[in-house]
């Protein structure tokens, strides 16, 4: 007798363990489903070449042209750090093809060295034609002739050498000369004393 309740009572606790086991408590978070299918990613990252604006520039902004010069249309800007695929080059490598969403055909042109180039092989690509102007700008013969002046070659008057000019000389006089080469000045001093002589003579005779 004691041999069945022993047997019944493990029976009873092999029941208990086994369905505590089964029994588990319930989660408070339901599992999100993971999708089985490819999910699509945008990426603003472009392959190939990539050109960036130079970030020591002056100017907030380069120019995009519709053509590789300067006689092109401006058709947009890239600002300072900005990206865009390259897709070719000028035949002196001076301009850049790049993409420029907005524009014929997506493609716009970018200056060279306003810009930095990632490594790899861009071709060739042949200009487009440049834009015709919607006139042609003529001159008038009739109105351009009232501004032509013609000079007319004058003769130049002939160069006559004056005469020599003749400078007068005149001879140095050292002193008046007297009768028979004496000096006047001798000559006075003679008929002076001669004079007084003379009177002396008349005045010792008088007494």
């Amino acid at each position: 007798m004691r041999r069945r309740l022993n047997f019944g009572f493990s029976l009873l606790i092999l029941f208990l363990v086994i369905a505590a086991l089964k029994v588990q408590p319930a989660r408070a978070d339901p599992l999100a489903q993971i999708p089985t299918g490819t999910i699509l990613t945008v990426t603003g990252t472009p392959s190939g070449p990539v050109v960036t604006v130079k970030l020591d520039l002056d100017l907030p902004s380069v120019n995009v042209r519709s053509g590789p010069n300067t006689i092109y249309d401006k058709v947009g800007v890239l600002l300072i750090g900005q990206k865009a695929a390259a897709k070719g080059r000028s035949a002196g490598g001076d301009w850049i093809l790049i993409e420029y969403p907005g524009t014929a055909g997506g493609l716009a042109w970018v200056y060279t060295p306003n810009v930095n180039v990632s490594p790899g092989d861009l071709k060739i690509v042949e200009p487009p034609p440049t834009t015709t102007p919607l006139y042609t700008v003529t001159i008038d013969p009739t109105m351009a002739a009232q501004f032509i002046v013609t000079l007319v070659p004058t003769r130049l008057a002939t160069y006559t050498p004056p005469p020599p000019l003749v400078v007068p000389t005149y001879a140095s006089e050292t002193g008046s000369p007297g009768k028979g080469g004496v000096p006047m000045g001798m000559l006075i001093i003679a008929l002076a004393a001669i004079g007084l002589f003379l009177g002396l003579f008349a005045l010792t005779q008088g007494r």
